[in-house]
């Protein structure tokens, strides 16, 4: 059957074509130079003729990132928050939406803990107490004070929720005449069918962790002890102080015209390629999940 569309649908069509290009280019740009004054020389990135493509290619930038052992412990600080944080979010994350998502007759202090974590996301107690607790908890200058307390998140809690409010009742009720109970339902027929979700929320939360900079600096007294994004906050590095390290005078004599801005930008880009190569395995799970994690209050 041929479809015919309202001058007003096309106009509409047309201009979002438009503005999503517009957005996109917006983030990608950007992106694009970074990588281009990373495998850029150093003479070409000061006078700023770096582009959206690299100026007398080079990467020199990176072999020396290579050479930087402050830079790999704190990714392997971001790799253990990761390992640790993101199986901690589910958990919680699962075990508190599976009882919200019943009905009040199933669960009578549904609604009291509703309510209750919607206050908390509209209240906070300020970052001066909340530092006061971490530091009587004895959590400062662990890996447990980047885990610990982002441990639940009631934003990803609503989306699980949600979508496990969507599932047929049926398949749960058959469960319970098979003789299972809550925890086994759970875990044998509502997770299995819960990917698209489970898969989104892992998504945020591995972004979340990777790019978290801010409680590194606030809460680690040694900057060894730095995660990955809180290192390169603080990152005022001198090519010449990381070549110190090389006894070759020929290594030393190549890595010379580095400086510090192709040597930031190889070290950005280095960063950011865990996060994009994890796109890729989750994306397909990614909108479907999202958008069935909304739908339903």
């Amino acid at each position: 059957m041929k479809q015919y569309y309202t001058p007003g649908y096309i106009i509409f069509t047309v201009f979002n074509h438009i503005f999503i290009a517009v957005m996109a280019l917006t983030c990608l740009l950007p992106f694009i130079n970074m990588v281009s004054i990373s495998f850029s020389s150093s003479n070409a990135a000061a006078a700023g003729r770096v582009g959206l493509w690299p100026m007398e290619f080079t990467v020199n930038s990176y072999n020396l990132v290579m050479q930087n052992a402050k830079f790999w412990k704190a990714a392997f600080v971001s790799v253990q928050r990761i390992l640790i944080g993101v199986p901690l979010n589910l958990l919680f994350t699962v075990i508190t939406a599976y009882p919200l998502s019943k009905e009040s007759f199933e669960f009578k202090m549904r609604n009291f803990y509703v309510w209750f974590f919607v206050i908390t996301m509209l209240i906070s107690g300020g970052l001066i107490p909340y530092y006061l607790v971490i530091k009587t908890l004895g959590l400062m200058d662990s890996i447990w004070v980047l885990t610990v307390p982002g441990a639940f998140s009631i934003w990803y809690t609503i989306i699980m929720l949600n979508f496990f409010k969507g599932l047929p009742k049926e398949l749960e009720e058959a469960a319970f005449i098979d003789g299972a109970g809550y925890l086994t339902t759970l875990w044998k027929v509502i997770l299995p069918l819960s990917a698209p979700s489970l898969a989104t929320i892992t998504l945020f939360c591995i972004v979340g962790h990777w790019n978290s900079w801010f409680d590194g600096l606030l809460y680690m007294n040694r900057p060894d002890k730095y995660p990955l994004q809180s290192y390169l906050q603080t990152m005022n590095i001198d090519p010449v102080t990381l070549l110190r390290n090389i006894t070759d005078p020929e290594t030393v004599a190549r890595f010379l015209g580095t400086s510090k801005k192709t040597l930031r930008a190889a070290q950005l880009f280095i960063a950011a390629v865990p996060v994009l190569a994890s796109y890729p395995f989750l994306q397909k799970y990614f909108t479907k999940g999202l958008v069935l994690g909304s739908v339903k209050g």
